[in-house]
């Protein structure tokens, strides 16, 4: 049996993230999917993993929960469950950046789609930056891309500040996995009063997926959350670093 993987986030405003939890909880349950999902009064996140069938019912309840309807999902394909158990958990930020007042859902970078990402990163007046931590980092990354060197995403705020002067007058790229940790940094960078920054749409998993090996500015794979440690270009599973 093949086990299909959702990665999905959605910032969207969430009255009563509590209301949402038990619901949510017990379709998946019931769907015989697994993985971890995060409610907010920001929006939703997390991998799942399940049956095809129930992985697209549990997609289609997450859509019609207030301002999802265009929920952001990435599937995959893994040989075995990658994930033990099922968790539904209510969390102050659905990314953690502590940074307060930060809405995506109201004021972000623009969207750069994975076909046109090369001629955006290949600009010598683009700063490409990688929001992902250090590890993550060290199992691939783009061309030319800025490591922050970040223990964690909540670091990134600090790092910009220590950074920014740098950058000045310069067009910011950003990327992380699979859109989310950037669609919230370039929402932070906005609110630093920087205007022309933009984000890989869908992140580093729509490129693997959109963009031929062959025209690819990617090295190495990219670190996912789940059994599988990492895929390659296609999303084909590689497993830990060689």
């Amino acid at each position: 049996m093949t086990f299909t993987v959702a990665a999905l986030y959605k910032f969207a405003p969430f009255d009563d993230p509590a209301a949402l939890r038990q619901p949510l909880l017990d379709l998946c349950a019931a769907q015989g999917v697994k993985g971890t999902l995060l409610l907010a009064r920001e929006g939703v996140n997390g991998t799942i993993a399940g049956p095809e069938a129930g992985i697209a019912a549990v997609v289609a309840h997450i859509r019609a929960l207030p301002g999802c309807a265009d929920l952001d999902v990435k599937y995959s394909a893994a040989a075995a469950m990658p994930f033990q158990r099922l968790k539904v958990r209510l969390k102050k930020e659905i990314v953690t950046m502590k940074v307060p007042g930060i809405d995506p859902s109201r004021d972000v970078g623009r969207y750069v789609a994975p076909a046109d990402w090369n001629a955006v990163i290949a600009d010598p007046d683009t700063v490409v930056i990688d929001t992902r931590n250090g590890f993550e980092v060290g199992y691939g990354s783009f061309d030319g891309a800025i490591n922050p060197q970040t223990k964690s995403f909540g670091d990134f705020p600090g790092w910009w500040r220590d950074h920014a002067a740098e950058f000045a007058g310069k067009r910011v790229a950003m990327f992380c996995t699979g859109g989310i940790r950037c669609e919230k940094s370039t929402a932070y960078l906005r609110s630093e009063g920087v205007d022309d920054v933009v984000h890989l749409k869908g992140g580093i998993l729509a490129y693997l997926e959109q963009v031929p090996e062959a025209a690819s500015r990617w090295h190495g794979s990219c670190f996912v959350f789940d059994e599988r440690v990492s895929v390659g270009h296609g999303l084909v599973e590689v497993g830990e670093k060689e």
